[in-house]
């Protein structure tokens, strides 16, 4: 019988099915006249707020060794925001479809990552997943059509690089600090940054021009916690007992949700070939996730 090996992984999915209504949240505040990196950084300015007050209350204040600052810097700065900025650029410059794919190659560059800094073993289980999850990612997302630039198809690489990132520098932090000062700290870091990219003066005053503050109000804050404050809780605290490698795979539960989603809130298409989809990645979560002895890839 098909069980969990603990609840990291339960963790794990979670934060991909709450990733997966951000299409939702991002489609409400576009509707405002937001632009993608404006809602990135009401997103990011809420989970910090939140992340630092769940840290203080839980831990009270931790001091961050110098030797350490590189650390979040990389997971707010080389990972949080830039994966997003990243994958945004991208939809701008090319198909949806193939934005999706490249975000989705994160799985890849997480495996290789762990093998060659986090000495993760590699094993044929892990490899049949990650081939069973990608073509899940790329039947769901559909086969784009038209060219991409070259340009275009790095900055769509960089934003799975920077999405795998995530997993390879938390689990490092997560050796030394908590799941709740490794949240706090990136995504204050993150907010930071993004506030000097995203033009806080045209923010302010579209907010100030919707005509109705109280909902936009509610729609920033519900766009925060359900899109960045619980995944990246559930995400980090599954990593302390997930291997990175295996997190990473499990998260791409996150296309098949948006799917669902879209097809059941806005009424899109859920074609066969998209349904072939969902049944990969869920094929591949079940794999991931039986109590077997797995035979490691030799060489």
């Amino acid at each position: 019988m098909l069980q969990f090996e603990n609840k990291g992984a339960v963790l794990i999915i979670l934060a991909g099915i709450f990733w997966g209504t951000m299409g939702l949240f991002v489609r409400s505040l576009g509707a405002f006249g937001f632009t993608p990196v404006q809602i990135v950084c009401f997103r990011l300015i809420v989970a910090a707020v939140v992340f630092a007050v769940i840290s203080r209350v839980k831990e009270g204040p931790v001091k961050i060794p110098r030797r350490d600052i590189p650390l979040f810097l990389g997971l707010g700065l080389g990972s949080v925001l830039i994966f997003t900025c990243c994958y945004f650029t991208a939809i701008q410059m090319m198909p949806m479809s193939v934005a999706a794919i490249l975000l989705y190659t994160s799985p890849i560059w997480v495996m290789l990552m762990a093998v060659l800094f986090l000495h993760e073993q590699l094993t044929r289980v892990k490899v049949m997943a990650l081939v069973l999850s990608f073509a899940g990612c790329v039947l769901v997302s559909g086969i784009g059509g038209g060219k991409v630039a070259p340009l275009g198809f790095v900055i769509g690489l960089c934003s799975g690089i920077g999405y795998g990132l995530y997993s390879i520098l938390g689990t490092l932090a997560l050796k030394k600090y908590s799941a709740y000062t490794v949240t706090s700290r990136t995504f204050i870091i993150a907010a930071v940054g993004c506030l000097a990219i995203s033009s806080p003066a045209d923010m302010a005053a579209k907010a100030a021009a919707c005509g109705n503050g109280p909902f936009l109000a509610v729609l920033v804050v519900m766009t925060g916690i359900v899109t960045a404050v619980v995944p990246f809780l559930c995400y980090t605290l599954g990593l302390s007992t997930v291997p990175a490698g295996k997190a990473a795979i499990l998260a791409t539960v996150e296309p098949m949700v948006a799917t669902l989603l879209g097809a059941l809130v806005y009424h899109e298409s859920l074609t066969l070939v998209s349904g072939c989809g969902i049944l990969c990645i869920l094929a591949a979560v079940v794999i991931l996730n039986r109590k077997s002895p797995e035979p490691g890839l030799e060489g």
